[in-house]
């Protein structure tokens, strides 16, 4: 799993403030054992989600450039 071999690599340790709830939620809704794995899934999937969504629109840039050029 990606987040098993990201958390076998080097760490950077990093204090943020989170509210409660929120850290509360992802807990509840996240397949992590902890606070630090969850955080970590969550912004992996924040990550590949922008990069998927990006390539998206890359796509779309081509087609769009495809149909103009018939």
């Amino acid at each position: 799993m990606l987040l098993i071999n990201l958390l076998e690599k080097s760490m950077n340790r990093t204090t943020v403030t989170l509210p409660k709830d929120l850290v509360d939620e992802l807990l509840e809704v996240l397949p992590a054992k902890n606070k630090t794995q969850a955080v970590t899934l969550a912004i992996q999937e924040s990550i590949k989600r922008r990069k998927m969504e990006y390539l998206k629109t890359l796509a779309g840039q081509r087609r769009s450039a495809r149909t103009a050029g018939n």
